[in-house]
């Protein structure tokens, strides 16, 4: 008598469901983490006259606080990723939401150590917003829409920075004070980071190893070159918006062309404007095509052109144009993202994007203060202008050139290349 095959097409496997409602929801709550830690990372731009004021700080001395979040969102990088794969997202991104919330509230003192140590935490816990929504949009969406989740994560932080310039800048110049502001933004930060510890499922498998066992997949990750490559070329095209523009975009249009406070906060918003449009449609065309490096040099000739002709050549192009075409073409700083877990092996996917996220930021906690100093300089301490500007922003144009040459030597991972391979 013979037993029936339950392996074959008589039995068909359970579907999967498209969406884990709830990873989903918490999904949701680390975008709208996401969204603030942008808004609060861009608005010091906006603020830049009124920190100087209120710390005695000189331009260097106001790039080297801004800055400080960035040695930390460097160095927290690599724990976000190691603990989400270690201990999942509920603890690690709650508590990076509530150190977030605790450095708003620092930083808005008044006082020149709280706004340092605030604005470390800011950092700090900020290195848990893309890295744990990703880890939830893994678990919340099937494969077949993973890719638009991604997409959808880094539009939800590029609306944060355009919200950083844009809103906050009508806010503290005649609203409500800088120091405010700050304050304020700390409540509802706490209050998603509650949210996030009540809705994020726990981690039911319990942790094996040691603590230093979480920073083994590094090993792999870091002893691969092409990882190199694509956090250098990532941090060079990250760096002319997260520091040219979110921090001195405002300050050249309104000292170096004279623009009146209120449009150029609405003119240096449109760069964040122009991700949302860029990072997932650059993506979107990579993944069509199935190839990212003509993409990726699609968007850095695009950044060269309008940064030219917005530094250089003012009036060439329509004011607003300029800057959405930049910030365009800047969402081309995401394609990395994808080629360095594409370069790596799948089990340590989760490390690979904490390891991108430190490479990137680490030149970009080197480059902020290092600019600051070079418009110090360019300036022998006289007020800044549009000569101080163009010479200083050269810095830019040097990053994006470097960007272009290493392209030539990234190993192409497009699902196109793959097949041919």
């Amino acid at each position: 008598m013979s037993v029936p095959d339950t392996t074959g097409p008589l039995r068909a496997a359970p579907a999967t469901p498209a969406i884990n409602v709830s990873f989903f929801m918490a999904w949701l709550l680390a975008l709208v983490f996401y969204f603030i830690q942008y808004a609060l990372r861009s608005a010091p731009g906006v603020m830049v006259p009124e920190l100087s004021a209120a710390f005695g700080l000189t331009t260097l001395g106001v790039s080297s606080l801004v800055g400080l979040y960035y040695y930390t969102y460097a160095g927290f990088a690599i724990v976000a990723g190691a603990s989400l794969d270690r201990y999942g997202a509920k603890l690690p991104v709650a508590i990076g939401t509530l150190a977030v919330a605790l450095g708003s509230v620092l930083f808005g003192l008044g006082a020149t150590a709280a706004a340092e140590y605030g604005r470390l935490l800011q950092g700090a816990g900020s290195a848990f917003a893309f890295t744990g929504a990703v880890y939830l949009a893994a678990r919340a969406f099937s494969s077949r829409w993973f890719a638009t989740a991604i997409g959808l994560t880094q539009l939800a932080g590029m609306l944060g920075g355009f919200a950083g310039q844009f809103g906050v800048g009508p806010l503290v110049h005649g609203v409500i004070s800088w120091q405010a502001f700050w304050l304020y933004a700390g409540v509802p930060t706490a209050l998603v980071a509650a949210l996030l510890l009540f809705v994020t499922p726990g981690r039911h498998e319990a942790a094996s190893g040691s603590i230093w066992s979480i920073f083994a997949p590094y090993k792999v990750v870091l002893t691969n070159p092409q990882s190199y490559l694509c956090g250098l070329v990532g941090g060079l095209l990250f760096m002319p918006t997260t520091i040219g523009d979110m921090i001195w975009g405002v300050g050249f249009l309104r000292q170096g062309l004279g623009v009146p406070a209120a449009e150029a906060v609405a003119r240096s918003s449109m760069v964040p404007l122009g991700w949302v449009v860029g990072a997932p449609l650059l993506g979107y065309v990579a993944d069509r095509i199935g190839r990212r490096k003509p993409v990726l040099v699609a968007g850095m000739l695009l950044m060269l052109a309008s940064l030219i002709a917005i530094v250089y050549l003012p009036g060439l192009v329509p004011p607003y144009l300029g800057g959405l075409a930049f910030g365009i073409g800047s969402g081309a700083a995401m394609i990395p993202y994808s080629m360095i877990k594409e370069v790596n092996p799948e089990n340590v996917k989760g490390s690979a994007a904490g390891a991108m996220n430190f490479l990137v930021f680490s030149l970009s906690a080197l480059l902020a203060p290092a600019f600051g100093l070079a418009l110090m300089r360019l300036s022998g301490g006289k007020p800044l202008t549009l000569h101080t500007y163009q010479h200083a922003d050269l810095i830019w144009v040097g990053a994006i050139v470097l960007s272009l040459v290493l392209t030539w030597f990234l190993r192409e991972t497009g699902a196109a290349a793959r097949t041919a391979s």
